[in-house]
């Protein structure tokens, strides 16, 4: 018998039926029969047209119904639009549109270069970039492939399953999920392998929560629980059209000539997981594209960035002024042509044709105002994209193969899903993050409590640990390099140390030799081992084990290899206080239809039954949970957990004996950054159940709107009148490194919005943990009203309210005069839903931007998508959005940047983003280090390149100018053809690929370099400007200077003066000298790489030119043997080259040195620091200069443990004043 045979057998015996149990979240839907002469009356019009005949898909793969196969695609191409859309997306480049009308000019008789010569660049560039795309998609294809092939046991008809994979899954198919399996399709739910028809649905890749989902199947369906059962099954279900409401489903169900309503309580979406439940069928409703998780997912878009969308406009720039140029030389050419044309006798002109006739001198200005425009074409740099697309490729490889971002866990690395985005990382504002499977790992460690007034647990959390190690520190007078806030997370401390922070104050680190126990990290011998039994508050620290052990809804699963017990649990919190109770001697064994037993091992060991009476769940409404059971001795209690804030305004007047003393312990477990929840019990008398519980009962059975309203007013009448009995403290365990990465962000200058579908408590408990909140950030939460009372105009009145909240808190945030006061937005999905709205969103926006941080809790995944289209839309700045799921790929495709998180909960987010990585830690590398490098290696590459395609094509202006607007290249085609190709393309790449201003350990400590990248100062107009002049200036220099040498000047040793090819030659040579020792200038760290591409380009120009020079004078012409005949043995040919390219680099050099000297960038601080080795020398500079390196942050770690420091201080300055000593 399998694992899954045996727990189904055992459920059979024990009977349990978890609809008798739940109050809340198994609510049967009213069975009373329709109008069965017009059973659908209510699901009639547009948006309800749906028809699903179960058990019988193939009447859905034609018409009139022809619903879509259940496979599903998050490329960008297929096999039939890659070539439109790519080459769409090529030529909606300005330079590429324009070098296509050269090419095809290029072919017509007035071209002054061959048509290869045009056309064979541009080829190679649109198809190396187009090659590019479809490798990338290719990747995008093969997740998608992955996900299609995944199998699931279908019905194949009399009474058979066989496994299919779930791209063939089609509308109507009966399919059976059993545990741990993600559902293929939306469901509707038949049956389960518990006899009510109850199943467990994890839907963290939907909306993000935790908490296990409880669905029940209708009652004329439950008798589907074995595969033979489904012979003769046959229903129609009438119902919604495809939408993407994640919380809404409006059909019937016709079977037997019964029809009954459907609601979302039967539906199973897919990419939620079946849990706690060894199996389930299901009738296949919703398939691929038209399945809830698919609705809310965007096309993949097309992301540029915003370096490429500013090439534009200065490729814009440049071909205004290549139209300019074009249209001054056509001119003089016209006016050459029609007064100097006739003197010309060596050009013939009784026999000139319409290309130059004096006669028509218009037409012939006409004609060459086409020549001129190809002519100087190369002031737009047609090799600039394909190079920048191989420098993006090679960086997308060295992030992929950095193993500062592998995970050793996973076995995952870093990976750019596409390069195109590699410098916007540089250029992040904004991040926008998802809550589970993100930031969290969804798993609690019990590390506290306070029972009767009395605080237990000795151990520290991890805030407490880094304040305290900073305090040390502080106290010990030399800080050094080690005591930097992202030191502080390393506990590399004795197993047990303690920290001296002051005489009488101390901070203990202990570190368990003992295996870890999961879910467990509380140290207190006080408690452990027994030794509760000799507190003086005995029973109350039974009670409290008890409400641990018994107030729950999970379940027990034997682990026969160790012998214990483990538990699945609706949440991560509800399983930590389990194994809590087992670790304090109250084990929780074994689970019955109406009772649970514990085994207590102190103080005498025995098991003990509590009968279940009533279980009033958890909900974000209620946000509290009771159980009432009837304990051995026939005693009735109420045991119950919840929210501090719930609790203790239930409490009686004879229950409140600790209350504050455990407020003072719930505020410090808070500033710790853990979890709490108040334990409370009351003690009731039969007469008292019997009442409150027929009324309970009354409630439960009622038919109508207000049965809910009913059962939580019954429920309120019995969670009064409590006794307090303590409080617990969980941390909320994040993923590794996460407080760290958000710190380091924040420093960065980065804002962080969190995005959850959580409930709003559990998302502000992440926001404490994480340091995203902490104590004296003033919280500002909005919310909708109560609707419960108001008239049929209720949405106007909820937006006015909510628009009140909006401009009250912008006014108290600007009126705000305490400079270091910070606030925290928190807006439920809701709310939310009014605030996106075209008349509000920028009121929103405008009160957002002006917080700390913002929390956005219970959001779907389009409001998710549409809060990052604001973002991006309302500021203006580069927003990245990262997620794991699939309800995160909306806003990872909405932002500018989308991360997906490579984690256990599919591929979804991965699929969708621009770059995967495997825990949120990574972020940090990826922005800080990879970011930093990419934008500032590609801005100065394209700066670069423009320099010296304007100081080269400006020089053909100038010499065409010089010669009557005749048309004539100074340079031979060969020349031409190599200078982009060859000659300078090796070192600009070199640059883009191997360019680091510091290193990654500098960028890291010095995390304020970041907002470079934000700030722009790379490429801003400032910057474009200035390397433009410099390419003005260069070709001025380069030009009139060969010209003043050559133009009498005697050249070789027999008197002879240059000819063109000579001069040409000899200012090619000085462009290809001066526009390489121009980025040797620019570059701030060499390898032999860069050293080999910069002087190797030049060694190879001339190579060329030996080699050209030696080619038959058919191909070579007037430079046959121009190197060792004519240039080579000439002094001024040399001279001219050294003069020149100095001249050129000069005021360069000059303006870098004075930068330095007197207006210093950072980077230019930490690298003369790094050179002449002050961070080893010099302890005060170094701290000093990273103490500055940050940017002064309201948010992230650095700012709780400042407050947390305050805190001690306060403490140390009350210990020193009580002792009497003067500081």
């Amino acid at each position: 018998m399998t694992r899954a045979e045996k727990i189904r057998d055992k459920l059979r015996r024990e009977k349990l039926r978890w609809s008798k149990i739940y109050t809340f979240n198994c609510a049967r839907a009213n069975p009373e029969l329709m109008d069965f002469a017009n059973p659908f009356n209510g699901l009639q019009g547009p948006g309800f047209s749906r028809k699903v005949q179960c058990n019988q898909p193939s009447l859905h793969r034609r018409k009139p119904l022809h619903y879509p196969s259940n496979y599903i695609s998050t490329t960008k191409y297929n096999i039939i639009t890659f070539l439109p859309k790519a080459i769409f997306e090529q030529f909606r480049r300005v330079a590429n549109l324009y070098f296509l009308l050269a090419a095809v000019l290029s072919l017509t008789p007035i071209a002054p270069f061959s048509a290869v010569s045009m056309i064979a660049p541009l080829a190679f560039v649109v198809g190396l970039s187009m090659a590019k795309e479809a490798v990338e998609d290719w990747r995008r294809f093969m997740q998608d492939m992955k996900v299609n092939k995944r199998k699931v046991s279908i019905h194949k008809g009399d009474g058979n399953f066989c496994y299919k994979k779930w791209h063939k899954i089609f509308v109507g198919d009966v399919v059976k999920v059993e545990k741990d399996h993600f559902f293929p399709a939306d469901l509707l739910l038949l049956s389960s392998s518990y006899e009510d028809g109850i199943c467990y649905v994890e839907t963290m890749n939907l909306d993000g929560e935790t908490n296990l989902k409880v669905k029940r199947a209708l009652d004329v369906t439950l008798h589907f629980d074995e595969d033979k059962t489904f012979k003769d099954f046959y229903a129609t279900i009438r119902c919604e059209d495809p939408n993407p409401s994640l919380y809404t489903f409006v059909g019937n169900l016709e079977y037997e000539k019964q029809v009954c309503s459907l609601d979302p309580n039967q539906i199973l979406l897919r990419d939620s997981k079946l849990r706690n439940t060894s199996y389930i069928y299901g009738v296949v409703i919703f398939t691929g594209h038209d399945s809830k998780v698919m609705q809310n997912s965007t096309e993949s878009p097309s992301k540029r960035s915003s370096i490429e969308k500013k090439m534009d406009y200065i490729i814009y720039i440049l071909f205004t002024l290549l139209v300019l140029i074009s249209l001054i030389s056509s001119i003089g050419y016209a006016v050459y042509t029609k007064f100097g044309m006739r003197n010309w006798w060596y050009l013939e002109p009784e026999n000139a044709s319409t290309l130059y006739n004096p006669l028509m001198p218009a037409l012939s200005g006409i004609f060459h105002l086409v020549t001129a425009l190809i002519m100087y074409g190369y002031l737009i740099p047609v090799s600039l994209y394909v190079s920048i697309e191989v420098v993006k490729v090679l960086q997308a490889m060295f992030i992929n193969q950095d193993i500062q971002m592998y995970d050793e866990d996973t076995g995952k690395p870093a990976e750019a899903r596409t390069s195109n985005l590699n410098e916007e990382l540089g250029q992040v504002d904004t991040i926008l993050s998802d809550k589970t499977g993100t930031l969290t790992c969804n798993q609690m460690d019990f590390l506290k409590c306070s029972i009767a007034g009395v605080s237990y647990g000795v151990g520290s959390s991890e805030v407490e640990i880094a304040a305290a190690k900073h305090i040390a520190s502080e106290f010990s007078g030399s800080p050094g390099h080690n005591c930097f806030p992202a030191d502080y997370w390393d506990n590399n401390v004795d197993d047990s140390s303690v920290i001296q922070l002051e005489d009488g104050i101390t901070c203990k680190v202990v570190k368990d030799p003992k295996p870890k126990i999961k879910g467990f990290s509380f140290e207190d011998d006080r408690l452990m081992q027994g030794n509760w039994v000799k507190e003086p508050s005995r029973g109350t620290l039974q009670m409290f084990f008890r409400v641990l052990a018994v107030c729950h809804t999970a379940i027990p699963e034997h682990d026969e290899e160790n012998g214990t017990f483990t538990y699945e649990a609706e949440s991560p919190d509800e399983g930590a206080f389990l194994v809590a109770a087992r670790e304090f001697g109250f084990e929780f064994f074994k689970r019955t239809q109406s009772s649970v037993f514990i085994r207590e091992s102190y103080p005498n060991p025995l098991e003990r039954e509590f009968k279940i009476l009533n279980l009033l769940e958890f909900n974000s409404k209620r946000k509290r949970m009771s159980v009432i059971v009837r304990d051995d001795s026939g005693q009735i209690i109420l045991l119950c957990k919840g929210a501090d804030s719930i609790i203790f305004d239930r409490l009686s007047k004879n229950g409140k004996m600790y209350e504050a003393d455990t407020m003072k312990h719930l505020n410090e477990f808070g500033e710790a950054g853990l979890r709490t929840l108040a334990l409370a019990y009351k003690v009731l008398d039969e007469s008292e159940y019997s009442t409150w519980n027929a009324e309970f009962l009354r409630a439960k059975t009622a038919i109508g709107l207000d049965r809910d309203a009913q059962l939580e007013q019954v429920a309120d009448m019995m969670e009064r009148e409590l006794v307090l009995i303590g409080a617990t403290a969980v941390e909320d365990k994040l993923q590794k490194g996460v407080p760290q990465c958000i710190d380091k962000l924040a420093q960065a200058g980065l804002k962080i919005w969190l995005l959850t579908g959580d409930k709003m408590e559990t998302a502000v408990n992440i926001g404490f943990a994480c340091s995203l909140l902490r104590l004296g950030l003033k919280q500002i939460s909005i919310s909708t009203m109560n609707t419960d009372f108001l008239d049929q105009d209720a949405k106007k009145t909820i937006k006015d309210n909510i628009l009140l909240q909006i401009t009250n808190a912008s006014r108290m945030v600007k009126l705000e005069k305490d400079p270091h006061a910070a606030f925290a937005l928190i807006i439920d999905g809701k709310a939310l839903s009014y605030a996106l709205e075209d008349d509000m969103k920028h009121h929103f926006l405008g009160l957002a931007v002006d917080c700390a941080s913002v929390i956005c809790c219970r959001v779907s995944p389009k409001q998710k998508a549409l809060v990052t289209r604001l973002v991006k839309e309302g500021t203006g700045k580069t927003t990245l959005a990262i997620g794991d799921g699939a309800n995160d790929v909306g806003m990872i495709q909405e932002a500018d940047i989308g991360v997906g998180i490579s984690g256990v909960e599919g591929m979804q987010a991965v699929m969708a983003s621009d770059f995967s990585i495997a825990q949120f830690r990574c972020l940090e590398r990826l922005l800080v280090v990879h970011g930093h490098w990419c934008y500032k290696r590609i801005a100065q590459m394209v700066c670069y390149f423009f320099y010296k395609n304007i100081a080269f094509g400006l020089t053909l202006f100038y010499f065409e100018a010089y010669t009557g607007f005749s048309g004539q290249s100074v340079y031979e085609d060969w020349y031409m053809i190599l200078f982009n190709i060859i000659l300078t393309s090796l070192p600009v790449i070199s640059l883009g690929v191997f360019e680091q201003d510091v290193s990654s350990q500098v960028c890291l400590q010095f995390p304020a370099l970041y907002q470079q990248g934000p700030k722009n100062l790379f490429f801003d107009w400032s910057r474009i400007i200035a390397w433009t002049a410099n390419g003005l200036y260069s070709s001025l220099v380069v030009f009139f200077i060969n010209i003043s040498i050559f133009y009498d000047q005697a050249f070789q040793s027999e008197g002879q003066t240059a000819d063109m090819a000579a001069m040409g030659t000899t200012m090619f040579t000085c462009i290809i000298w001066a526009v390489n020792l121009q980025i040797a200038l620019t570059m701030s760290h060499f390898t032999w790489i860069q050293h080999l591409f910069v002087w190797g380009s030049v060694s190879t120009w001339y190579l060329f030119l030996f080699g050209y020079g030696f080619m038959s004078p058919v191909i070579s012409g007037n430079a046959f043997h121009i190197l060792i005949e004519s240039l080579g043995p000439a002094p001024i040919y040399w001279i001219t080259t050294f003069l020149v390219a100095a001249a050129c680099n000069i005021p360069y050099f000059a303006h870098l040195s004075y930068q330095r000297l007197f207006y210093p960038l950072d980077h230019h601080v930490i690298q003369e620091i790094k050179y002449f080795k002050k961070d080893l020398t010099d302890d005060q500079m170094w701290t000093r200069e990273r103490s500055k390196a940050r940017q002064e942050t309201k948010i992230g770690f650095t700012a709780r443990v400042d407050a947390k420091i305050r805190q001690l201080k306060g403490k140390l300055q009350k210990k020193v004043s009580s002792l009497g000593v003067i500081p």
